[in-house]
């Protein structure tokens, strides 16, 4: 058992990661600004904090053995506070919810960069990839990213997947896609059995 924080316990896939991890008989602490709609849960503690400032939320991470970040990246928290807060509360993991924005179609050719990228993503993913490329520079803390398939929505719990590396994934139809929950299981393994110390990495069908 493990006590893991998850930052982004109120959106759908720290909610998911929460429930996986849970499942599993792991602790975890929940934090967002908003817990209250949060459903109880046992072996869940939920504590209200904004993820974008490291002294508030540093103090909430101290005895942890891991902190997921699966906050937004575009005005949310960046590679630098997440960073920061670990190293003040100790905490010597870091795992991120990642985007599949900064995945590459072809060598040197990321997903975002392509033409028929979505305007509406646009930003979210760009600010994705600088965080990926901070995470990079960093020496001290063990950190992992890990990108979903471009189509990421809730949806079955089946444990049948592919991992890759920095190639986004495809099935045989041409689909790139992932559930929440089947994303929550690849997050959960890579906890438990880490085989991916400072990389990204990514998961799909």
């Amino acid at each position: 058992m493990s006590h893991i924080a998850i930052l982004g316990i109120s959106g759908r896939a720290g909610a998911r990661i929460a429930a996986e991890l849970l499942r599993r008989g792991h602790q975890v602490t929940g934090i967002a600004r908003h817990v209250a709609e949060v459903p109880a849960k046992p072996g869940l503690a939920l504590a209200a904090a904004d993820a974008t400032d490291a002294q508030a939320i540093a103090p909430l991470l101290r005895g942890h053995d891991a902190v997921i970040s699966s906050t937004r990246f575009a005005g949310g928290t960046t590679a630098d506070t997440l960073l920061a807060a670990a190293r003040q509360a100790g905490v010597p993991r870091v795992l991120v919810v990642g985007g599949a924005g900064s995945l590459e179609i072809a060598p040197g050719q990321a997903l975002v960069d392509t033409p028929a990228f979505p305007d509406a993503y646009k930003a979210e993913a760009l600010a994705g990839r600088d965080f990926l490329q901070a995470l990079r520079q960093e020496r001290e803390l063990d950190w992992t990213f890990l990108s979903p398939s471009a189509e990421f929505a809730p949806g079955e719990r089946t444990g049948q997947f592919r991992l890759g590396g920095d190639t986004l994934l495809v099935d045989d139809q041409g689909k790139s896609h992932i559930s929440m929950e089947d994303f929550a299981i690849a997050m959960a393994d890579e906890l438990e059995k880490p085989a991916h110390s400072r990389q990204r990495f990514t998961v799909g069908y």
